[in-house]
């Protein structure tokens, strides 16, 4: 179910004012291409990279793909010079159709199929990830094309999701992954980690850091191979409606642990969600209204199943805002356009009453909203309009 949004939070949405120019970006956006939109900014995606870019400044980031693929962020980003992280064929088809170099990619999945990797391989991708020795076994044919990450465990109960739960190996295990690929003359290139989306305390990656660092001299005390790459995940925290620790202080902790790691050990990070949750406005319609239980239901163009599937599929609480704000404000409820009753926004919130046609924007609508967005019911997902595409004021639809 969708988390209800009490009373005070959406007060403080609303005091989050849109200015005169965004205004008048939507409504035109609005006049031109319809409703629902997703506005998204380069401008912004930009911003973001440079500064964990600024933040971690001896990391090699690795965009992950998975929180939103589309064409113009891989474009953007590119130019940037940012390197990829895939995790699927389709994927490794975006990255190759905009032109990024194999060299400039990681394929991150820690369960392939062997038609995964070949397609990958295909690419020119050739840096991969297990984490045991069912799916080590799958490089075998492929030993002489590939070098591999180990990827280790670090559960995270703080975190929005937990990617520990389902992928990742003790740090025994690790080693005895390494001393077999030793056996079976598979190359082991490094080590990596996640410890969740949205985490909130650096002490994690410190930790997690700290663990490889050991992992590391540990491989060479065996005399095996030395490990020459950490892959220190994503889950840089972004503010949705509660403030979080600014990216530059985030990092203080997690470059002091990197310090402490061999010289000679190159390091990466696969950022998705602090580089384009921010970058998204959505944009929704009222297309009709009810009185139920003393509340007023709005019902809008966009919802659970569509732009806002992130409330069930990631946690996420987004920043809303009405265009109208004049007004007594009365108990209100968001709803999608669906015929589920689950397909709920926000409810118990207090708007002021708003018309059919009236706009509710959503703020922070970049990460997992538009990429688990489906077509349910036959209404269609929102259209993207690409803004500041060429760092000019523009825009443009992409079907």
């Amino acid at each position: 179910m969708a988390k209800s949004a009490s009373v005070l939070d959406f007060h403080s949405f609303t005091s989050q004012a849109l200015s005169a120019e965004t205004i008048d970006l939507i409504e035109t956006s609005v006049e031109q291409f319809g409703a629902p939109l997703l506005l998204l900014d380069c401008d912004t995606i930009r911003t973001q990279y440079r500064a964990l870019s600024r933040a971690l400044p001896n990391v090699t980031l690795h965009f992950a793909l998975k929180p939103l693929p589309h064409p113009t962020v891989v474009k953007t980003l590119l130019e940037e010079g940012a390197s990829f992280d895939l995790a699927t064929t389709g994927e490794v088809e975006l990255v190759a159709e905009q032109g990024v170099p194999a060299e400039r990619t990681i394929h991150t999945h820690p369960i392939k199929r062997d038609r995964d990797i070949r397609d990958a391989l295909a690419y020119g991708c050739n840096v991969f990830v297990v984490d045991n020795l069912n799916e080590l076994e799958k490089f075998i044919p492929y030993k002489d094309e590939v070098e591999l990450l180990v990827r280790l465990s670090f559960r995270n109960s703080e975190a929005f999701a937990d990617l520990s739960k389902k992928f990742g190996c003790s740090s025994e295990q690790a080693l005895v992954i390494i001393e077999t690929a030793k056996q079976w003359n598979i190359r082991i290139k490094g080590l990596s980690f996640h410890v969740g989306s949205q985490t909130m305390n650096p002490q994690k990656y410190v930790d997690a850091i700290r663990t490889c660092n050991q992992v590391m001299a540990q491989v060479v005390e065996r005399g095996l191979p030395a490990l020459s790459t950490l892959d220190i995940g994503g889950g840089f925290p972004v503010t949705y409606t509660k403030a979080v620790m600014p990216i530059d202080q985030f990092c203080v902790p997690i470059n002091q642990a990197l310090s402490e790691l061999p010289e000679t050990v190159q390091v990466i990070a696969e950022p998705g969600r602090f580089i384009v949750a921010q970058a998204v406005t959505s944009v929704a319609s009222v297309m009709g209204q009810a009185e139920r239980e003393g509340q007023l239901w709005y019902y809008l163009d966009d919802g659970i199943y569509g732009s806002f599937s992130g409330l069930m599929f990631d946690d996420a609480q987004y920043p809303l805002v009405t265009l109208k704000t004049e007004g007594e404000h009365v108990p209100s409820v968001l709803s999608g356009p669906t015929c589920d009753s689950i397909d709920v926004i926000a409810e118990n919130i207090m708007l002021p009453k708003l018309n059919n046609g009236d706009l509710v924007i959503g703020r922070m609508m970049g990460a997992y909203t538009s990429a688990t967005a489906t077509d349910f019911n036959f209404f269609k997902r929102a259209q993207t309009v690409v803004i500041n595409e060429h760092e000019v004021n523009s825009a443009r639809m992409i079907g």
